[in-house]
């Protein structure tokens, strides 16, 4: 059970982190001028943190045999 807490935990934090980078990614964007290498190195995390989340969901779902 001790794993399946801190995969949750660990969830909890990248979806905020992901959040957090949608919110710094859509001020970026609003002011000029624009820091087009930063805002595609935040979106490459962003993607990344994703695809983590992913992972971690798939992992906290039970196995369901069809």
């Amino acid at each position: 059970m001790d794993d399946i807490e801190a995969l949750r935990e660990k969830l909890v934090e990248l979806q905020r982190e992901h959040q957090d980078l949608d919110d710094v990614i859509d001020r970026l964007v609003t002011h000029q001028p624009v820091d087009f290498l930063q805002l595609q190195r935040l979106k490459k995390r962003k993607l990344q943190l994703k695809d983590t989340i992913q992972k971690i969901e798939s992992q906290l779902l039970p196995d369901i045999i069809a």
